[in-house]
């Protein structure tokens, strides 16, 4: 009876606070616009590839020689066709450099006025890329695409030269300037997009958010109303009370995981290429992961407010250095040591390898363990710490 009392009180904690979060048309709302708006704004906020598209560049053109306007027709007649750049003339590097402090493009090409001698006298001949320093990402994609583009134009010319000088047949010019041929395959069907990647990342992001800000309110904001006193005053067992109390915030935070997942399928265009059981296992045990945490932090503050900002101090490191919204690769050596202290990276590697890679259960049994080692010893620490903190 004691066993059946507890699990049937924890029940009724947990529908009494579902019941007061449903009471409040706002929150519903919220409950959907919030992760939409996360999945738009990270979506479309970041790149979601490596190419460019009408970007404002500027043209200098020093060279008198032929090569130099050659190396221009050719260039216009390939952006023509693609959309890359917007390209406008300037006068030399300072005039570039005025129009880049003036936000008016976003880098320049250079052709010196050696260009066409260097070439005919059998030199290379060199163009420089002026790049725009205040937007680093914007131009590593812009310097990438651009060069590759030269590159191309460049081997274009040598096989056509090699063609009509020495007679040499296209193919043969073509193998002998270019004679590796690199080619890329994933192990998964589709494009790669910057949607596909962040989606795994936005679910354990936002069910940890979930359960991290709703523990509070579920706990300190009763006991600062003094409500939660009238609970321990009850004839039940105050195990029910955490049981009850996490049960609904576990329940949130799986509607919200799985509203993520179903927005990003249906308008986003991500596909989930592993089991859709074993996605739902992870989040799963992504709640458990942080359960403990929000018990922990909650039983040591003196109230809501207190609990919250707490709460904030941590979400928001695990937020950037969990490998949610960047590769952890990316990052410098002591952070990528840190995010392996983080529940966060284990659950949002987890889901990305089984949506993204379509790995089953033995290619994330690591993960698996971590995230459920994280969340017993965090129990273990949190329920007996808040079970002392009710006593007072």
């Amino acid at each position: 009876m004691g066993v059946r009392n507890v699990i049937s009180h924890s029940l009724w904690i947990c529908w009494k606070d579902l019941l007061e979060f449903s009471r409040s048309k706002l929150r519903l709302v919220m409950l959907v616009l919030m992760p939409l708006f996360m999945m738009v704004m990270v979506g479309f906020i970041f790149p979601t590839g490596s190419t460019i598209t009408d970007t404002p560049i500027a043209l200098v053109n020093n060279d008198a020689g032929s090569m130099g306007t050659s190396f221009v027709a050719q260039l216009n007649a390939i952006n023509n066709k693609s959309g890359m750049m917007l390209l406008s003339s300037a006068t030399d590097f300072n005039d570039i450099k005025t129009k880049l402090q003036n936000n008016d493009i976003h880098g320049g090409l250079i052709i010196p006025e050696n260009f066409s001698s260097d070439i005919l006298s059998g030199k290379q001949g060199y163009i420089t890329i002026v790049i725009d320093q205040s937007n680093p990402q914007m131009s590593l994609t812009m310097q990438g695409v651009i060069t590759k583009t030269i590159e191309a134009m460049g081997k274009q010319s040598a096989i056509s030269n090699l063609n009509s000088s020495y007679h040499v047949s296209v193919t043969t010019a073509t193998s002998l300037i270019t004679p590796y041929i690199v080619e890329s395959k994933g192990i998964v069907p589709g494009e790669p997009n910057y949607f596909q990647f962040v989606a795994p990342g936005i679910i354990a992001m936002v069910v940890m958010m979930a359960l991290m800000t709703g523990l509070p309110h579920a706990i300190s904001y009763e006991k600062d109303m003094g409500t939660l006193d009238g609970m321990l005053a009850a004839p039940i067992n105050r195990l029910s009370i955490i049981l009850g109390k996490v049960t609904a915030q576990t329940v949130r935070g799986m509607i919200q995981g799985f509203i993520i997942l179903l927005l990003a399928v249906v308008l986003f265009g991500v596909v989930i290429q592993g089991s859709i059981l074993l996605v739902i296992l992870l989040i799963l045990l992504t709640v458990f992961s942080f359960v403990g945490l929000g018990i922990l932090i909650t039983s040591f503050t003196e109230n809501e407010e207190t609990a919250t900002m707490v709460m904030m101090t941590l979400m928001f490191p695990m937020m950037f250095l969990s490998g949610v919204f960047f590769p952890l690769q990316q990052m410098p050596w002591y952070m990528q040591g840190l995010a392996k202290f983080l529940p966060l990276t284990y659950a949002t590697t987890a889901l990305r390898k089984v949506m993204v890679l379509g790995a089953d259960i033995s290619a994330v049994g690591t993960e698996v363990l971590i995230l459920v080692a994280f969340g017993i010893v965090l129990l273990a620490v949190a329920v007996p710490m808040f079970r002392r903190a009710m006593s007072k």
